[in-house]
């Protein structure tokens, strides 16, 4: 037999080996590619294609070009290759930034979720009843968005008006959400009353998960219900509670409806005062160099950053995930 008819016989067997699809099946695949190709046109145009548009922008800078020795001119899109990049590596007000947002997370995230997880094990708990009430209460902040979140403890910070501070007043404190000592802490705090029930609902799902049989056993054998709390329903939640804490962690690098909020009301809020403040008065025009390449160089930096947690956040719960 020659080369090119054993060729041909492979070529033969490989064809009768393959199952055909039946019209039935080509009709179903394209049902399904029709029903999906909303979504992807969808995703694509406001997801990846901004993406795309940020990363050509953060090679471009607006300079000025034809003006004489009395200025003039106009601004024009000029290449800069990595400038905007080693601008933003260089900033001290980006670093500067970058250091508030990790005591707001030290700060926020392990109040947030350890406030989470309680009212989670409680919600759990035999202790109260009508689940749906409380459970719909403690998530309902989370309905609020943000900036109207903001705005309202903007007003409940506010000296003149705010009953919380006529109510310490009246005991002898006296408080002050804008001081510069505790500006973080009253940040955290709108972070916090926001998205705790959200994490709550993450943890209570991972406890409404364990098996039943594993609470019955713990009881036959005299365990307490705070001893099945530690022993059996903490330990069976790490999984959810290192994906509360990457999404929070995420979340807080990108902080910037409550800092932008509160400058309205005090003006000590550098307009650099977190990263994604910083690239969008970069974008305006506030901040020297302006124009979209120095603000997506910082929006792209900022990226990389919740890459690098998102990474390290795998590799945490591999390592747990194998013990």
């Amino acid at each position: 037999m020659s080369a090119s008819q054993q060729a041909t016989k492979t070529g033969v067997a490989r064809r009768a080996a393959k199952p055909r699809r039946s019209g039935a099946e080509k009709r179903e695949s394209r049902t399904g590619w029709a029903f999906m190709a909303p979504f992807g046109i969808f995703f694509a145009f406001v997801f990846i294609l901004p993406i795309v548009w940020a990363i050509y922008s953060s090679f471009f800078r607006q300079v000025s070009e034809g003006g004489g020795a009395y200025g003039g001119g106009s601004l024009v899109n000029k290449f800069v290759g990595f400038q905007n990049f080693q601008y933003v590596i260089q900033s001290k007000d980006f670093w500067t930034g970058i250091g508030r947002v990790l005591i707001y997370t030290v700060i926020q995230v392990p109040l947030m979720i350890i406030v989470a997880l309680a009212l989670a094990m409680l919600i759990d708990s035999f202790i109260i009843r009508h689940v749906t009430i409380f459970r719909l209460g403690y998530f309902l902040p989370y309905a609020i968005p943000g900036v109207v979140a903001s705005i309202m403890w903007v007003f409940l910070y506010n000296g003149q008006i705010s009953p919380i501070v006529k109510a310490l007043e009246a005991i002898g404190i006296h408080a002050d959400f804008f001081n510069d000592n505790i500006l973080i802490g009253s940040m955290a705090n709108i972070t916090t009353w926001t998205f705790t029930g959200y994490n709550m609902l993450i943890f209570l799902a991972a406890l409404q998960a364990i098996p039943h049989d594993l609470y019955e056993a713990a009881r036959i054998d005299g365990a307490t219900g705070f001893q099945i709390a530690m022993k059996i329903k903490l330990p069976n939640v790490s999984a959810a509670a290192l994906l509360a804490v990457l999404l929070s962690i995420v979340g807080t690098i990108q902080l910037f409806n409550e800092p932008q909020v509160m400058q309205t009301a005090d003006s000590g809020i550098s307009k650099s005062f977190t990263p994604m403040m910083m690239a969008l008065n970069t974008s305006q025009g506030t901040l020297t160099p302006g124009g979209d390449g120095p603000a997506s160089a910082v929006a792209i930096v900022m990226a990389l950053i919740a890459g690098l947690l998102a990474g390290l956040y795998a590799i945490v719960e591999r390592k747990v995930n194998a013990e």
